[in-house]
């Protein structure tokens, strides 16, 4: 997850007669990146269900291994044809999925959701802005940041610190797999890579699973939520973000992941019961404001070339 600008695929330039129609090519990655992000959450929100039965690295490897299989076999990727850096490339790839998964969960077994969520987004924001070329991104990126910190309560200092640290390096790794899922992208068809880069991090995390939850992991109801999680947390997110980072620059691709606490919120009150107070609901409206002005930037930018 060179220089991510670099690496992002270029955004679809506006055709000259038909504004409406190039409008909707700039705001099609978007679209796209905003449903990976509700899909995600509301699997997370499933996959605390699923916590009491298998542990946390169950679930991750769960999640992974059933996500892979489906891929595997939708996709069904050819393996011949491709040289060391491609296959570097699905290392790499991979190995930050399986990484992300298995820390974040890792930082939920220690601390609240919402604050975990927080520390991990924190990732990305600072990918945007090392990222970035552009001065207004530091606006957009410091206007999240508030969001995000203030969604936590302000009360960091309180957290566990194991907890906390596999948090960050959680978010470490989900800014590698924003840098390395634009590579795969180009370099592999459709969801080729995706697939077989999800394989190798379900092989990855296998072991870990195995130790935690043994046999467990083979009982229907727990494979049948296994599957939830791994269609609405792995599959559909990972594949609607893959075909975003195609058009959309790496920085603002970042920032629009400033979505994930609010919608991460929002999951928690409809399907837990977790209700939101003021606070949050400011935390929330400065997250989206930031999303906002980083879409509008993007738009200008193209409009501009």
């Amino acid at each position: 997850m060179d220089s991510p600008v670099k690496e992002a695929a270029p955004a679809v330039a506006a055709a000259p007669v038909v504004a409406p129609k190039a409008a909707g090519h700039r705001l099609g990655p978007v679209a796209l990146v905003v449903a990976g992000g509700l899909s995600v959450q509301f699997g997370s929100a499933v996959a605390v269900l699923l916590m009491p039965r298998a542990g946390a690295l169950g679930v991750v490897t769960l999640r992974l291994v059933l996500a892979a299989a489906v891929l595997l076999i939708v996709c069904r990727p050819k393996v011949r044809g491709y040289g060391r850096a491609d296959w570097g490339t699905i290392v790499a790839f991979g190995t930050a999925m399986a990484g992300m998964n298995i820390l974040f969960y890792q930082a939920v077994d220690r601390i609240p959701l919402g604050a975990a969520v927080t520390l991990e987004v924190l990732g990305p924001l600072v990918l945007s802005v090392v990222a970035s070329r552009r001065l207004v991104n530091l606006l957009w990126a410091g206007l999240a940041l508030g969001g995000v910190v203030l969604l936590g309560g302000g009360g960091f200092d309180r957290l566990d610190p194991a907890g906390a640290a596999f948090a960050l390096a959680a978010g470490a790794m989900w800014a590698t797999y924003i840098v390395f899922s634009a590579r795969t992208g180009r370099r592999f068809p459709q969801a080729d890579g995706l697939a077989l880069a999800m394989a190798f991090g379900a092989v990855l995390s296998l072991p870990f699973g195995i130790a935690e939850a043994g046999d467990k992991l083979l009982v229907p109801s727990t494979i049948g939520l296994g599957l939830a999680v791994a269609l609405m947390s792995s599959v559909l997110p990972y594949t609607l973000e893959l075909l975003a980072l195609r058009r959309l620059p790496a920085p603002t691709f970042a920032i629009l992941m400033s979505l994930e606490p609010a919608i991460a919120a929002t999951a928690g009150f409809l399907v837990l019961g977790q209700a939101l107070s003021l606070t949050d609901a400011a935390a929330i409206a400065l997250v989206i404001a930031a999303s906002m002005g980083a879409v509008r930037t993007q738009s200008r930018r193209a409009r501009a070339e």
